[in-house]
């Protein structure tokens, strides 16, 4: 009897906590129901049009940035919706050229638009870096880094530039004497890690010396696709503890040994006793009053914006020349016609290469380093493009989306140079989209930089060897997206020339060998 009274009482606890998970389930398909046609039918962004999905929640946002496939995505709504889409309940995506200037550019009589802090903030460097001060701060980090990436200051630094060149194609020759092939992407990763490392911190990570990627490069990537999760996490704070339990540890780890690596180097510039210039100069004087966490930050960001994505483009134009053979014969000719030896080619000369121009810029085009977008946040009501955007609003332009359009390209999905020359078949072209390194006064510091070295390695490289694709080569293009790309082997070929090496260095020196025999 006693134990059937337990097992009444029991029976009935059991109903009572049925009935209170069936109604608390009950309540929240409710409240993501009326939430839904809430963002469908009465957001202020409710007449701009999209997908049902990303209307109605942020759950299809998500979905496709942890997939790598966010870009891809907008560019078809774009062009099944028009120009302006609503790619989230509270976000716009723009692919009308008007959105450079309102978005990101100098607004006569109006603040600028701030940066958005879910994309931003989930950075290594966070608040303090360049990229995400606000205004007022960022103009002073700003002023104290331009300097080393002016013009004048990119020539003082042509002997730093110019011996990881020779480092460079000196290893490319040891790696083609065997005849096997080679991963392209790795060592122009090797190649602009080394000058960053040198002229940010004061030491090289050494990729070019001993064929090896360096820790850090590894754990860069890592770094950006947490960032990535911890993007989409934020989206949904009531169980975001849950959902960054989800995050491998390996990302959580290679997080922590960025950040450790990142302060003692930055510590190190910082620190260091030089009368020698490079891009930290002015930060790291004692009168800068910039604080030692900025520094670091700022370091941060030098790091990444100033190797990565110039690999990410030379990656990128290699792979469209070997696809074009005809347009890669122009490039080839253009080089070795100007030059005769190793020995002429200099910042000064690459400069005047106009067909390379012309294949980078299409490169830019097709290939975008930064392929998504540079969100920002709406802070009060403000017209975008010709239409009224309510505040707390994220926009962005996403490059990947609007470079590849039909409404500003005549054969949009195609490699042709030509649509950056005086070619009359293209002058219809609106070149003006295209804007890599965005627009405004957050735009990159480091254009100069990327253009200087991007244009004295492959003219070295092309005028130094034969390139060929291997069969790896096709299907390369397939890459998700993770803020940059991820970027998979270039495996290619590389047939050396019978020419003359620069200054015929039998074996390379040091850098400060390197720099008093060659100034």
């Amino acid at each position: 009897m006693f134990a059937d009274n337990i097992q009444v009482l029991l029976d009935a606890r059991l109903s009572t906590t049925e009935a209170y998970g069936a109604a608390l389930t009950l309540l929240l398909v409710l409240y993501c129901l009326s939430w839904m046609v809430y963002n469908l039918y009465f957001h202020p962004l409710s007449t701009y049009p999209g997908p049902f999905w990303a209307r109605s929640s942020r759950l299809w946002y998500c979905y496709t940035l942890i997939r790598g496939t966010l870009p891809f995505s907008v560019y078809h709504m774009h062009l099944e919706y028009g120009d302006i889409v609503r790619i989230a309940p509270d976000e716009l995506a723009y692919n009308d050229p008007r959105a450079w200037k309102d978005i990101y550019g100098h607004r006569s009589g109006k603040a600028e638009i701030p940066k958005d802090p879910n994309f931003y903030l989930n950075t290594a460097a966070g608040h303090l870096s360049i990229i995400a001060a606000p205004s007022e701060r960022h103009g002073t980090l700003r002023r104290l880094l331009s300097h080393g990436f002016s013009e004048k200051a990119l020539r003082d630094q042509e002997p730093t530039l110019q011996y990881y060149a020779d480092l460079f194609i000196r290893r490319l020759r040891d790696q083609s004497v065997t005849d096997e092939r080679i991963d392209i992407v790795k060592w122009y990763n090797f190649f602009t890690f080394d000058v960053i490392g040198d002229l940010a911190f004061g030491e090289s990570f050494h990729c070019l010396e001993t064929g090896q990627n360096h820790p850090w490069i590894e754990f860069i990537f890592q770094i950006i696709v947490q960032g990535t999760l911890a993007r989409a996490t934020d989206y949904f704070p009531f169980v975001k503890t849950i959902l960054l339990l989800f995050i491998p540890k390996s990302l959580r780890d290679g997080l922590a040994t960025h950040i450790a690596l990142m302060k003692s180097k930055a510590l190190h510039r910082l620190n260091m006793k030089t009368d020698r210039a490079d891009f930290m100069t002015r930060m790291a004087a004692p009168n800068s009053g910039i604080s030692e966490k900025e520094f670091i930050a700022s370091a941060d960001t030098i790091l990444l914006g100033g190797s990565e994505t110039t690999a990410t483009l030379l990656s990128g134009v290699t792979y469209y020349l070997l696809q074009n053979p005809r347009t890669l014969k122009i490039l080839v000719e253009e080089i070795r016609s100007k030059f005769t030896s190793e020995d002429q080619i200099d910042v000064v000369g690459v400069n005047t290469l106009d067909y390379m121009l012309a294949c980078l810029n299409e490169a830019f085009r097709l290939y975008p380093p930064v392929p998504g977008a540079l969100p920002r946040r709406t802070v009060v009501g403000d017209t975008l493009a010709g239409e009224y955007v309510p505040p707390n609003t994220t926009v962005a332009i996403y490059q990947w989306a609007m470079y590849r359009s039909p409404k500003y390209f005549s054969r949009p999905e195609h490699f042709i140079p030509e649509h950056w020359t005086e070619d009359q078949k293209f002058q219809n072209d609106k070149r003006a989209v295209v804007m890599p390194f965005s627009n405004g006064p957050r735009n990159c510091v480091g254009r100069n930089l990327a253009y200087v070295e991007m244009r004295l390695l492959l003219a070295r490289l092309l005028f130094g060897f034969d390139i060929e694709a291997t069969p790896e080569v096709q299907g390369w293009l397939k890459q998700k997206v993770y803020l940059l790309w991820n970027k998979p082997a270039l495996w290619i070929r590389l047939v050396p020339r019978e020419v003359k090496f620069r200054k015929q260095v039998d074996d390379m020196p040091s850098l400060a060998a390197f720099n008093k025999l060659y100034s």
